[in-house]
């Protein structure tokens, strides 16, 4: 369930949607989602959207400003989304594993020297 604490606004219904529609690219990578949390605050002429949701191999935050409400939502939701990319494809990456030569002991190579007569 996500909980989504405002301070000094109000949350809409299209703010709410659009929250909603980025936590919903989040639940595309099969990972249980466990309590997603976002905080909105204006200060001034910046809206500041913070995220944090857990995870059950750790946590993700993010937290993005922009004039824009939405465009701060936005920007919030593909760093968790970036985030959360990297940590379901961390296994698959292996880069502290060196690639190693295949040997191939079957093959034979008779060398015959030919000389010039």
């Amino acid at each position: 369930m996500l909980k989504i604490t405002s301070k000094q606004l109000e949350v809409t219904a299209p703010i709410l949607e659009r929250i909603e529609g980025q936590f919903e690219k989040l639940t595309r990578h099969d990972i249980q989602l466990i309590n997603p949390h976002v905080i909105i605050t204006q200060e001034k002429q910046l809206f500041k959207i913070e995220s944090s949701v857990g995870l059950p191999s750790g946590e993700l935050f993010a937290q993005a400003k922009n004039e824009n409400l939405y465009a701060a939502i936005t920007a919030m939701g593909k760093k968790l989304e970036k985030q959360l990319n990297r940590l379901t494809h961390k296994p698959q990456a292996q880069r502290h594993v060196s690639p190693t030569a295949e040997t191939n002991d079957d093959f034979e190579y008779d060398y015959k020297e030919e000389t010039a007569a």
